[in-house]
C-alpha cells in the first residue's frame, strides 16, 4: 500500500468560485479516488488563499472586514465537496492558526537565504508577483491583461539564484516530474533566462494590516505565495504535530500537485527552492492543466459569462458536469464549454449512450431472471483490452473516458447484432453484457461515482450471479 499525497492550488477568495475550479477540483479527485481504488493510502487536500492584497481591496470596494470576506467566501469552497462530490480528506484555510504557525516555521528554516533590501518594481496584485519588464505584454501583465503597479519599499528577499542550476538539473532529470512536457519546457526555458531573487515580504501598511507576520519582524508580513505554498505541508500538520507530515510528505510514496498553468512556476521554482532552503523533501509530481473558455471568450465579470458551477449541477446534475469536464476539456490543455456543447455531449454520451444501453440491458435481465456471471472469452479478452488502455491512458482523463465510451459502443453494437429479444435463451448474451457493464461501473467510478454506485445497486451481483433489480434511469435525455 502505497502513501499517496494530493493536492489541489488552494484559491483566492475574493470572488465566487467558477468552472476553472471545478475542473481542477474534479481533477484531483479523480486522481485520489483512483488511487485509493487500487489500496493506496491518500491524503488529498484542498483549501483557500485568504492573505491576498486583493482580499484587502475587495473587502474595502465592499464596505466590510477582511476577516467577513474570506470567511463568506471561503465557505463557498468548501461548500463545492459535496455539490462536485469531492472526496479530499482536509481543506486548510491559511488564516487557520495551524497554517500561521507551519508558515513562520517555514520562513525561520529558510532564514539563511533571507535578506532586506530597497526594491523597486512593477506589481500585480492579481498575479500576488513583480514582473520584469520583458515579461509584460504591450505594458500589462501577461496573466490579467491589466496595468501593473509601481512599488517602492524595503522587503525581504529570497536567494534564488543559490537554487537555479539545482532546480534546473531536478526539473530535467524528472525527480520533479511536470505533466505535460511543454510545461515543463517552459519551466526550463524560463530558468535559462536567468533566474533572480524573489520578494518575500511586503510592508505591513501596505497590506492594511492583514497576512501573516515576519518572525522577528511585525513591520512586515510574509508574502503571500511564500505563505500559500506551505500549506501543502502546514495541513499535514508541519509546525505543529507532524505526524502526518512526516508519513505523506518526508516518507510519502507520492506527492502531487494539481494545478493551473498560470501558477506552474510559483511550483516548479519558487516551492522546490523554499524546500531546499528549509532542508525538507521535495513534491514529486506537478499536473499541469489548461484554462476553460466560455464560448470561446475568456471568463470575464465584465463579460458576464462566468459560469458558477454550483448553478450548472442545480440546472443538470453532479455527474454529468463532471463528465463533460473531465470528457470535452483535454486534461492538460485548454478547453471550451458552452451550454449547447454541453447539452449535447450529455445526451449523446450519457442519455443515449451509457444510460440507454444500461436501461435496455437491465430491463432484458430483469425480466430474464438470475443470470451467471459467466461470459465468454471474447468478452473477457474486449474488457480487459478496455482495463489495459484505462491504466496506460488513466491521467490523460477525457481519453480513458473515451475508451470506456468504445467498450459502450461495443456493447450496443452487440445487442444489435445479436438480437436478445428474438432468442430464446439469452443467458449467454445478458451474462456478456452483465459483465461487461459491471467492469464498466468499476471503470468510471473515479470519474462520476454516484452513477458507478447506481450501477452496481441495480446490477447487484451477489456470488458471481447478478440479480438485477431496475430502479431510476441513470441519465434521463435533456430536452
Amino acid at each position: 500500500m502505497k502513501k499517496i499525497f494530493i493536492s489541489t492550488a488552494i484559491d483566492y477568495v475574493n470572488g465566487d468560485p467558477h468552472l476553472g475550479h471545478a475542473l481542477e477540483k474534479i481533477q484531483a479527485d479523480v486522481i485520489a479516488r483512483y488511487h485509493r481504488s487500487l489500496g493506496d493510502e491518500v491524503f488529498f487536500l484542498s483549501g483557500t488563499d485568504e492573505n491576498s492584497l486583493k482580499n484587502v481591496q475587495t473587502a474595502e470596494k465592499q464596505k466590510i472586514s477582511v476577516k467577513e470576506l474570506v470567511d463568506k467566501n471561503s465557505q463557498k469552497f468548501f461548500d463545492l465537496k459535496k455539490s462536485l462530490n469531492l472526496s479530499y480528506d482536509d481543506f486548510i484555510r491559511t488564516t487557520e492558526q495551524r497554517h500561521i504557525t507551519g508558515a513562520q516555521k517555514l520562513w525561520s528554516l529558510c532564514e539563511k537565504d533571507i535578506y532586506k533590501k530597497k526594491y523597486k518594481g512593477l506589481y500585480c496584485v492579481g498575479c500576488e508577483e513583480f514582473y520584469k519588464e520583458d515579461e509584460l505584454e504591450n505594458g500589462l501583465c501577461p496573466e490579467h491583461k491589466k496595468p501593473l503597479e509601481l512599488i517602492e519599499e524595503e522587503n525581504y528577499f529570497f536567494k534564488l539564484e543559490n537554487y537555479a542550476d539545482k532546480i534546473k538539473d531536478l526539473i530535467e532529470k524528472d525527480i520533479i516530474k511536470i505533466i505535460p512536457q511543454k510545461r515543463k519546457n517552459e519551466i526550463i526555458s524560463f530558468i535559462n533566462s536567468g533566474l533572480q531573487d524573489f520578494c518575500v515580504s511586503r510592508l505591513s501598511e501596505r497590506a492594511k494590516g492583514w497576512g501573516i507576520d515576519v518572525p522577528g519582524d511585525s513591520t512586515q508580513k510574509i508574502w503571500v505565495w511564500f505563505d500559500a505554498l506551505a500549506n501543502y505541508i502546514t495541513a499535514l500538520g508541519f509546525g505543529n504535530n507532524e505526524e502526518l507530515f512526516k508519513k505523506f510528505w518526508e516518507n510519502g510514496d507520492a506527492k502531487l500537485h494539481v494545478i493551473g498553468k498560470g501558477i506552474n512556476r510559483f511550483h516548479a521554482i519558487y516551492w522546490p527552492a523554499m524546500l531546499l532552503s528549509a532542508g525538507i523533501t521535495l513534491p514529486k509530481t506537478l499536473f499541469v492543466h489548461g484554462y476553460i473558455t466560455v464560448n470561446n471568450q475568456k471568463m470575464s465579470k465584465s463579460i458576464g459569462n462566468v459560469i458558477n458551477p454550483n448553478d450548472l449541477v442545480s440546472k443538470y446534475n453532479i455527474d454529468g458536469v463532471r463528465y463533460f469536464l473531465l470528457r470535452e476539456i483535454p486534461a492538460l490543455d485548454d478547453g471550451d464549454f458552452s451550454y449547447e456543447k454541453f447539452e449535447k455531449r450529455y445526451n449523446a454520451d450519457l442519455a443515449s449512450g451509457l444510460g440507454n444501453l444500461f436501461s435496455r440491458v437491465i430491463a432484458m435481465a430483469e425480466k430474464h431472471g438470475e443470470v451467471l456471471n459467466n461470459p465468454n472469452q471474447y468478452t473477457k479478452k474486449e474488457v480487459e483490452n478496455t482495463w489495459s488502455k484505462y491504466r496506460e491512458k488513466f491521467v490523460y482523463f477525457n481519453e480513458t473516458l473515451g475508451e470506456i465510451w468504445s467498450l459502450i459502443s461495443s456493447c450496443d453494437k452487440y445487442i444489435d447484432e445479436q438480437k436478445p429479444w428474438e432468442k430464446e435463451d439469452k443467458e449467454e448474451i445478458l451474462s456478456n453484457l452483465l459483465f461487461s457493464l459491471k467492469n464498466i461501473a468499476q471503470m468510471i467510478e473515479p470519474f462520476l461515482p454516484e452513477t458507478s454506485k447506481k450501477m452496481k445497486e441495480q446490477l447487484n451481483e451477489e456470488n458471481g450471479v447478478f440479480k438485477v433489480e431496475k430502479k431510476e434511469s441513470l441519465f434521463p435525455k435533456i430536452l
